[in-house]
């Protein structure tokens, strides 16, 4: 199974609501952009017209992979852009800036492609299931970017009070994945660390200037840097870390209550999650009214299992909802409480007849349309029909920071900024969630050569 192969493949558009207000001093558009993720789309949209932080707001992102249209809504200035990847269509004014309460809903085309001839059946059997089941409501990999790119869950740095290593895993940690002048920029913080006097020589720094500003304005002060990261990208980054801690209480919510044979695992990007094939039809109800919470320290609960599972998760991160808290910032910088449904059912499920894949020689495509609530990936109904072609999404060498050993944790948590006094110059710096893959080589060659020499004593 492959998605995402063309834009096209996946598209999504946005139902929604707002007042219209014609003496309004906001300006909504319907955005339609490719290939470009919301906060990327939003930043040209500033850059280019010279638009203050925070004077965009938005219903919700969207995927970057794909072709996808969202409301934006600009505070006090018209604009117009229609560039090839980028194009703006005014829908009006109104008195108030969006939020996720201006969408209604989102309606999904996918494009499912490499499919063989021998799963159709297997996917005619999960679409029953999903129907009769709904889809547990995760968040999918697309939602834990940090991790991907290596730069961690920054929350947690930021609970620990470590602005410094917030900082730097922020805007010097470049992804060996990304090809960008921004991978470059992060490269070139990474190497001058310290020496906030230097100048970025790549137009892509721009990003980071009211940081770096700050910081040679006061070098020591990490906090005060850090929170001149956009507010909704500071916010983001608390709600990566919250996703996790949901997706980890769905998960353990699952084995509590369901027999380990009614489960099945998929990998993602921070780990695996399960999902059910089948349940008795009390434990249906169940499942269809419960809610998770994205936890803050204000969390209560009244529901005893949900209660277990996510305090059986604390544990394991070693935290207590009294933890998350940014005591350095706590007006800018805080965990909010949401419930989230458990299960999510996809309305109006359309599989279409199999055909020719044009990409990959040999194989089919299978078009899928289906409508889901805000907040819920399309990405991970699309999985849930062809679990069985769901592959792991990162070489094995690649762990999240959650599967490190405890030892490992607590060394890179306590593990002090990369900087090297004497020369002024940086180390390498660590990235928290990668293991160092020169080791691991080593330890397979050096587990490889123990096995034989047990062999020719065999002999």
């Amino acid at each position: 199974m492959k998605l995402k192969q063309k834009p096209e493949d996946f598209s999504v558009k946005e139902s929604y609501r707002f007042d219209q207000v014609p003496e309004g001093q906001y300006r909504v558009y319907m955005m339609d952009k490719q290939k470009l993720s919301t906060f990327d789309a939003i930043n040209r949209l500033q850059e280019r017209f010279g638009l203050r932080p925070g004077s965009i707001s938005y219903c919700g992102l969207k995927d970057k992979q794909g072709r996808t249209e969202q409301l934006i809504a600009v505070d006090g200035k018209d604009i117009d852009v229609q560039d090839p990847d980028l194009r703006l269509k005014p829908l009006g004014r109104t008195d108030k800036a969006l939020s996720a309460r201006n969408t209604t809903s989102n309606r999904f085309a996918v494009t499912v492609r490499q499919v063989a001839e021998r799963e159709l059946n297997e996917v005619t059997l999960a679409a029953s299931e999903v129907h009769r089941l709904g889809v547990v409501n995760y968040f999918d990999s697309q939602r834990f970017g940090s991790l991907k790119h290596g730069q961690g869950f920054i929350a947690k740095d930021l609970i620990r009070g470590d602005f410094e290593a917030a900082l730097h895993n922020y805007f010097a940690v470049p992804s060996e994945l990304d090809r960008t002048d921004d991978a470059k920029v992060k490269a070139f913080w990474r190497d001058n660390w310290g020496n906030w006097g230097e100048r970025c020589p790549f137009d892509a720094g721009k990003k980071y200037f009211r940081i770096i500003k700050q910081l040679r304005q006061d070098p020591k002060d990490f906090v005060k840097a850090f929170l001149q990261i956009d507010s909704d990208y500071r916010a983001m980054l608390l709600f990566t870390y919250q996703s996790y801690l949901w997706n980890e209480s769905a998960r353990r919510l699952l084995q509590i209550i369901l027999p380990r044979e009614s489960l099945f695992p998929m990998p993602y990007q921070a780990g695996t999650v399960l999902h059910h094939r089948d349940a008795k039809l009390d434990v249906l109800e169940y499942l269809r009214r419960t809610t998770v919470p994205l936890l803050a320290p204000d969390t209560t609960f009244t529901d005893p299992k949900v209660e277990e599972a996510v305090k059986w998760v604390l544990g394991k991160e070693k935290l207590e909802l009294a933890h998350l808290k940014i005591e350095e910032a706590p007006r800018l910088l805080y965990f909010k409480h949401e419930e989230r449904a458990l299960v999510v059912k996809p309305e109006k499920l359309v599989v279409g007849k199999p055909r020719p894949d044009e990409l990959n020689r040999g194989s089919l495509k299978v078009n899928i349309a289906f409508t889901l609530p805000p907040g819920s990936y399309a990405t991970l109904v699309v999985k849930r029909l062809f679990h069985f072609g769901v592959k792991k999404e990162e070489p094995d060498d690649v762990r999240p920071a959650p599967y490190l050993t405890e030892e490992e944790r607590l060394e890179r948590s306590t593990r002090p900024p990369p900087s090297n006094h004497k020369s002024g110059k940086p180390e390498k710096p660590a990235t928290p969630e990668v293991r160092d893959l020169g080791y691991l080589a080593r330890a397979r060659e050096k587990k490889k050569t123990k096995h034989q020499n047990r062999m020719r004593n065999v002999k």
